[in-house]
């Protein structure tokens, strides 16, 4: 059994499936949501089972571990994208980590994997990024600064508990069952399947940079990584990018849905590159290729037209 902390979101739900997909049993947490998503109905009782359980308080997900007979752990912690306040992000963020590294040591666990992102390379000014690169100290954002503080604490505790601890650094994700419509091909498909216009006003001057680069992978293939990483007998590292292999810009985005999506527009499209954007963001992929036989499935042209089908098919 493998129990998955923030496994009702995008990235969680996505590996859930994958995970259940590939023949394993999943216990998946709730915190303050209610609704289970429509995807997991048909595997509920089976190979599904939702928790109730607060990260932060180290009695209930020790409960529910032993109670389940967790083998493993993926977690999907991570702080607010807007934050609540600098204590109570890090009271939640740390709180969470420490209580599953010590349930991990506590009950024996084979293996914790801890979603890191490609936003600990942010300052970096080109890729490919290694995971053996030195990342900068200072942090732009409270994402950036959580998940290099996650991998420095958990490695320590790590080796001193004698627990493995895995970092998977996942690229920029995009597909089925994302509903913050934050990024921009979200934004792009959306208003182009109801004849819009999308709507970048929370951007700086309205706009998006046609040459911005990301290493944009589709949530499918990375789910498929996490799950290939987190199932793997042995690994021989403990940190790995987990990616589409390609660095992708806005411009390139936009072509693709335009290919699913021929009527689609998007004005708010400017030439030019930010002065934030690294050049050719993309993660190097050689260390779960060799170790994990992961390999992307999906170009953008391909995941762009499944995640369009998706849409479609599905309200949000």
């Amino acid at each position: 059994m493998i129990l998955i902390i923030g496994g009702m979101g995008f990235i969680g739900l996505n590996t859930a499936l994958r995970l259940i997909e590939a023949g394993e049993r999943v216990v998946i947490t709730q915190h303050n949501a209610r609704r289970v998503p429509d995807a997991l109905a048909p595997h509920l009782d089976e190979r599904a089972f939702v928790e109730r359980m607060d990260a932060t308080k180290l009695y209930e997900m020790m409960e529910v571990a032993h109670r389940r007979e967790v083998e493993s752990v993926i977690t999907f912690a991570a702080p607010p994208a807007r934050g609540i306040s600098p204590q109570e992000d890090y009271r939640i963020y740390v709180n969470a980590l420490q209580n599953t590294l010590e349930t991990a040591r506590t009950l024996g666990l084979r293996r914790v994997s801890l979603a890191s992102s490609t936003s600990v390379y942010g300052g970096l000014p080109e890729g490919p990024f290694r995971e053996d690169m030195p990342l900068p100290i200072h942090s732009r954002t409270q994402v950036e600064a959580f998940k290099k503080a996650m991998e420095i604490h958990a490695f320590h505790y790590a080796e001193r508990a004698g627990v493995e601890v895995v970092s998977l650094r996942i690229a920029s994700i995009y597909g089925p069952h994302y509903y913050s419509m934050f990024n921009p091909m979200s934004r792009m498909c959306g208003a182009a399947l109801k004849g819009e216009e999308p709507d970048f006003s929370d951007r700086p001057g309205g706009a998006i940079s046609a040459d911005d680069e990301g290493d944009w992978t589709y949530v499918g293939d990375l789910a498929r990584g996490v799950q290939l990483a987190h199932t793997a007998d042995t690994l021989r590292h403990d940190v790995y990018n987990i990616g589409s292999g390609a660095a992708v810009s806005n411009e390139r985005v936009f072509e693709a849905v335009r290919k699913a999506l021929p009527d689609a527009v998007c004005s708010a499209l400017k030439p030019g590159r930010s002065g934030a954007s690294p050049r050719n963001p993309v993660m190097d992929l050689s260390r779960i290729r060799e170790d994990a036989g992961y390999a992307p499935e999906r170009d953008i042209d391909s995941g762009i037209a499944a995640y369009v089908e998706h849409l479609r098919s599905h309200s949000q």
